[in-house]
């Protein structure tokens, strides 16, 4: 039977999403690609540490079983093949099962997320993940200063989610910004019962809830909407979930508190958000990732 992907959640990362190769990737920011390579072989035996997106993967993978391989982790990188060596290394070091890998060469990596059927692509360069986004794949920019996940539920995957402009269009936010607070709270009760359209990672939550439905004994799935909506805003982003059939376990609707001591408690092992001052403050105690979309982010 020929190899496939289909009926998989696939996730796509780059080589410094999944790893931590900063200090490398400084050689490569000043321009000495030859220094980069040179390091990344003499590093070979060294196994690089975990990186923001490590948890995820690595509790995403835990799905897979002997009869069922639910989960495909892809390297997508704009690494040159040799340096994916250390890559594959250091993830075979870790106990992570990675079998497939593209490697660029500085080229743009996102054109492969389409034969991959991705379902998730993440990245340290914002060029990509705005690319990866305009060609409709969940995208974001992992913030390579976040805080690591912890270990405290290592028989859960916990994945956190901001509405606007992330789960949701960015429909309601445009108002917000244009009008501000009390036209967007008169425009969201006004339309409480109309579903918000898709936003960007509607279809990552789709997946994840058909991960979640097929579970595994050993591995549960929790999903938490934190949002600065509040009441009444609140009654659309739940008629919306409702009327895609998709539960959350947790929906935080803290009206314009700061989300960082809130995801503290969760403890998710990404959270994903439109708003760079909401990654910023999340990113102080969880691992996080910029979703550079709508009128938040403009191009």
């Amino acid at each position: 039977m020929a190899a496939t992907l289909d009926g998989k959640l696939v996730v796509a990362i780059s080589s410094r999403a999944l790893f931590d190769l900063e200090e490398e990737n400084q050689l490569f920011n000043r321009g000495d690609a030859q220094a980069y390579v040179r390091l990344q072989l003499e590093r070979l035996e060294q196994p690089a540490l975990p990186g923001v997106a490590f948890s995820l993967v690595q509790k995403l993978l835990r799905f897979n079983t002997a009869e069922q391989q639910r989960v495909e982790v892809v390297i997508l990188s704009r690494n040159d093949p040799v340096s994916g060596l250390r890559v594959f290394r250091s993830a075979q070091s870790q106990g992570l099962v990675v079998e497939r890998g593209v490697f660029t060469q500085g080229r743009e990596p996102y054109r492969y997320l389409r034969p991959l059927q991705a379902n998730l692509f993440l990245s340290a360069n914002t060029d990509d993940v705005r690319a990866a986004l305009a060609l409709g794949f969940p995208a974001a920019t992992v913030a390579t200063h976040s805080a690591r996940a912890t270990s405290n539920s290592p028989h859960e995957v916990r994945v956190a989610f901001d509405g606007d402009a992330v789960l949701f269009s960015d429909e309601a936010e445009q108002v917000y910004q244009s009008q501000g607070l009390p036209a967007f709270q008169r425009h969201e009760t006004q339309h409480a019962s109309l579903p918000l359209p898709d936003g960007p990672f509607k279809p990552l939550l789709v997946a994840l809830h058909r991960l979640q439905q097929a579970g595994t004994e050993h591995m549960r799935l929790r999903t938490a909407l934190v949002t600065a909506r509040s009441a009444p805003a609140h009654e659309r982003a739940i008629q919306t979930l409702m009327a895609w059939n998709i539960q959350v376990d947790e929906a935080m609707f803290l009206g314009g508190l700061p989300k960082g001591a809130f995801l503290r408690e969760f403890e998710p092992d990404f959270f994903f958000d439109d708003q760079v001052g909401h990654i910023e403050s999340a990113a102080r105690h969880v691992p996080s990732g910029h979703v550079a979309s709508g009128v938040s982010n403009p191009r």
